[in-house]
């Protein structure tokens, strides 16, 4: 894949999250619309061609963690506050960013998280579990090896505690198990068919509707170190 090969050329660490979810796209999981923008015309075009309310944020693969360098501005909600957040995320990022990260609003009130390790000795293995805030705190997650079958994927979301959250709730319908299966499924495909990522971290996957979209991801890449 370019991307990959490309960012293991740059002697690359990461993949910045807009290439981390092209990656996740080319698998046929569900991640939000967005577009990485150098200029504040392109932004507004963007950001008018999906609608708002949108999020942005600083785009880079060497600046990983963007809450608390603060470089996200979430619901914007016209061309004023998309003018005015772009110029903050720039002074922000201090010449450090690639690009400003236009992207699609996601709301819902479910959120979990998956991802993908490599085991020194099982290999490439799947991970799913309440995400956001409480990931690290309840860590409430379950595990499989590489390559899963659609049973697998089930079990998986049957294991962690929070699996109520996976039914109607608060007046929203059930999560789509298959399309949350297939995405399972499909992240033990990339650490089976990409052998240069070394992990993945999709936190979070918000359930809008009823559909598992991943709202933030990042690739890191194999014998480049963290």
């Amino acid at each position: 894949m370019k991307i990959i090969a490309d960012a293991v050329q740059r002697g690359d660490k990461t993949l910045s999250e807009y290439e981390s979810k092209k990656v996740l796209d080319a698998y046929s999981i569900p991640v939000t619309k967005e577009l990485v923008t150098t200029s504040l015309a392109d932004a507004k075009r963007f950001a008018s061609e999906i609608g708002y309310p949108v999020a942005l944020k600083g785009s880079s693969s060497t600046l990983t963690h963007k809450t608390e360098l603060n470089l996200i501005e979430l619901n914007i909600k016209d061309e004023e506050g998309l003018e005015n957040a772009y110029k903050a995320l720039e002074e922000r990022g201090k010449g450090k960013l690639d690009g400003i990260l236009v992207q699609q609003m996601i709301r819902g009130e479910r959120e979990f998280v998956a991802g993908l390790i490599r085991d020194p000795q099982f290999g490439p293995c799947v991970m799913f579990g309440l995400g956001g805030i409480f990931t690290e705190v309840l860590k409430d997650v379950t595990f499989r090896v590489a390559p899963l079958e659609k049973r697998d994927a089930l079990e998986m979301m049957d294991e962690i505690r929070a699996k109520k959250l996976l039914d109607e709730f608060r007046g929203k319908p059930a999560v789509n198990r298959d399309v949350l299966a297939d995405a399972l499924i499909n992240l033990g495909r990339i650490g089976l068919e990409i052998d240069e990522i070394d992990e993945i971290d999709i936190n979070p996957l918000i359930v809008q509707g009823d559909t598992p979209i991943a709202v933030d991801a990042l690739i890191v890449l194999r014998g480049q170190g963290k």
